[in-house]
C-alpha cells in the first residue's frame, strides 16, 4: 500500500471514530441508550467498563470475552448498549488514578442490579471497606445478616460484577489465608499490594 493510500486509510478510519463517537453522544443525550461501556487500561490489560444512568453497572477483566460480557447487559439490563468512550471518562479517569496511586477511594456508584437479595447485601458491605483495610468473609456474612454463611458471602464475592471499584480483594479468611478471587489470586495481590495491605516483594 502507498503512502497515500495509507495516510487516506487513517483519514477514514479517524473520521468514521469522529461520527460513531458523535452518533453515540447524541443518542446518549436524546436518553436512547441504556449501557454504555468503553475500555480503560491497567496493569492487567483492558478493562471492559460499563456504566448506565444510575452508575458503574459491569467491569470485566481482560480473560472475559467482551462480547459475552456485552450479550449479558443486553439481556439482563437493556439491549440499548452502545460504545461510548465519553459516556465512561469518569470512571476511566477514576481507576487511571487508582492504578497511579493517587485515588483511595472512588467516587462513581456502583449500579449493582445484576445480583440480587443476600449477594446485593454483601456487594454493598463490601464497597464501604476503606482503602488499604481489609475484612473477613464471616465479618461480610455476618454484616449480610446470615453469620453462618461466609461460604456463601465468598461466592457472592466470587461473582461481583464490578471488581475494583466494588474491593472484594479486601475480603480474606479468618486467619489470613488471601481466599479466591474472581480476577484470579495474582490481581488480588496486586491490588492488596498497591493499597499497602501487603508489601511488596
Amino acid at each position: 500500500m502507498s503512502m497515500e493510500m495509507k495516510a487516506m486509510t487513517r483519514g477514514a478510519n479517524e473520521a468514521s471514530r469522529r461520527a460513531a463517537g458523535s452518533v453515540a453522544a447524541r443518542a446518549a443525550v436524546e436518553g436512547l441508550v441504556d449501557v454504555s461501556y468503553a475500555f480503560a487500561d491497567s496493569p492487567f490489560g483492558p478493562l471492559l467498563v460499563a456504566v448506565t444512568p444510575r452508575g458503574l453497572v459491569r467491569l470485566a477483566y481482560p480473560n472475559e470475552a467482551p462480547t459475552a460480557v456485552l450479550q449479558d447487559l443486553a439481556d439482563h439490563v437493556s439491549p440499548r448498549v452502545l460504545e461510548s468512550p465519553q459516556a465512561t471518562d469518569e470512571v476511566r479517569r477514576e481507576l487511571d488514578e487508582y492504578f497511579e496511586g493517587r485515588r483511595k477511594g472512588f467516587e462513581v456508584r456502583p449500579d449493582l442490579r445484576l445480583v440480587r437479595g443476600f449477594n446485593q447485601k454483601v456487594l454493598r458491605l463490601t464497597s464501604r471497606i476503606p482503602f488499604g483495610q481489609v475484612r473477613t468473609y464471616r465479618e461480610m456474612a455476618t454484616g449480610a445478616g446470615s453469620p453462618r454463611a461466609a461460604r456463601a458471602a465468598g461466592n457472592a464475592l466470587g461473582s461481583n460484577p464490578i471488581p475494583i471499584v466494588v474491593p472484594c480483594h479486601r475480603v480474606i479468611h479468618a486467619g489470613g489465608g488471601l481466599g479466591g478471587y474472581t480476577g484470579g489470586l495474582d490481581r488480588k495481590v496486586t491490588l492488596l499490594r498497591l493499597e499497602g495491605v501487603l508489601p511488596e516483594g
